[in-house]
């Protein structure tokens, strides 16, 4: 654990040095988070209500995560730089915490500025936000992991392409936006068989304070956040013995 620490920090300084792209990660879902509230009023559902809204955009926001530890790994394969420290002792699962690890930072933060604006906009604050900070900081994970699995099977370029399209899908599979069963059919089906919509529900429910709705998105969460470390892990360790 400790090697995986060391090379974190090398990782937390190579996502310092690009903090443009940090900040339009932080700074994007703020601004969604007020454009969205403003439209509360002329909406005929609650759905942009700002305490149904900022979990939601919550979520959404670590989209960005995952573009950010995927393009990390992917410029360092880019680089050659993964093929010569191949050469140090640490595992497939030590090099992915690595690079897994200086993330929880910025997701941190990411939750915090999202849940500071919209108290600014009006939310009222609660007791459940305190719980509440600790199932969307399990979220992050999963976005985490999504990444990593970009960064190990692609290059930076594809990542970044791929990223356009996982940001759309997250989008309009989470329920962020519109209510899923407005559309209903197969398109609320397939959602549901995905993660991102149990993500969005336990982050509401957190915030409300209904525990018991809680447990059942989470479990989607955390299986499919087992997964794709399972799976990275497992295409990591191919990666460096070829």
């Amino acid at each position: 654990m400790k090697k995986a620490w060391v090379f974190a920090e090398r990782n937390r300084k190579e996502i310092l040095r690009d903090p443009m792209t940090l900040l339009f990660g932080i700074i994007l879902p703020l601004i969604m988070l007020w454009l969205f509230s403003l439209m509360a009023d002329n909406m005929p559902f609650d759905l942009f209500q700002l305490d149904q809204l900022a979990p939601a955009i919550i979520v959404f926001s670590f989209s960005f995560i995952s573009l950010f530890s995927g393009m990390l790994i992917g410029r360092d394969k880019s680089s050659s730089f993964l093929m010569r420290i191949f050469a140090s002792p640490l595992t497939a699962t030590e090099y992915l915490l690595g690079y897994a690890l200086p993330l929880v930072p910025v997701a941190l933060i990411q939750i915090c500025a999202c849940y500071i604006t919209a108290l600014l906009l009006g939310m009222p604050m609660t007791f459940s936000a305190i719980p509440a900070f600790g199932v969307v900081a399990v979220i992050s994970f999963l976005y985490i992991g999504f990444g990593l699995l970009f960064g190990t099977f692609f290059t930076d370029r594809q990542v970044g392409a791929l990223f356009a399209i996982f940001v759309n899908l997250t989008s309009w599979l989470s329920g962020t936006w519109f209510e899923l069963d407005l559309i209903g059919g197969s398109f609320q089906k397939i959602a549901y068989y995905l993660p991102f919509a149990h993500a969005v529900e336990a982050s509401r429910a957190a915030f409300a304070g209904d525990y018991a709705a809680v447990l059942v998105p989470m479990i989607w969460v955390v299986t499919y956040t087992v997964a794709l470390f399972g799976i990275t892990v497992w295409g990591f360790r191919k990666k460096m013995r070829g």
